[in-house]
């Protein structure tokens, strides 16, 4: 069992920049692959991020160039840097550890752009 608690989250503006946390209780979270999702109002969860145990990184197409991934397996953390944040940026996002067939995910923390 890995509980995963998100943080970062909040109102922002066009253009500002946002650092999402995901923090594993799992002691071993470094076998787990990451992902970063999101579900804007009145739509579906979709990826935004993932990161392997062994450092392959994928990115949806609207994030690339703007958000960045990353983990850090010794403090058991995962991160979503968020720049040149836009509209439809805003979201609940949620962070993910899998490990083959077995999932976890966060509650989720909110991000609002706008202006």
């Amino acid at each position: 069992q890995v509980r995963l608690v998100e943080s970062g989250g909040g109102l922002v503006q066009p253009g500002d920049s946002l650092r999402l946390s995901c923090a594993a209780s799992s002691s071993i979270f470094s076998i787990y692959n990451l992902g970063w999702y999101r579900q804007g109002p009145g739509k579906q969860r979709d990826l935004v991020a993932t990161m392997s145990t062994g450092g392959a990184i994928n990115y949806a197409e609207s994030v690339k160039g703007r958000f960045i991934i990353s983990r850090d397996n010794a403090k058991r953390m995962g991160y979503l840097q968020m720049n040149s944040l836009k509209p439809d940026d805003t979201a609940v996002y949620y962070c993910k550890a899998v490990l083959g067939a077995t999932s976890y995910w966060g509650q989720g923390t909110q991000v609002t752009v706008s202006s």
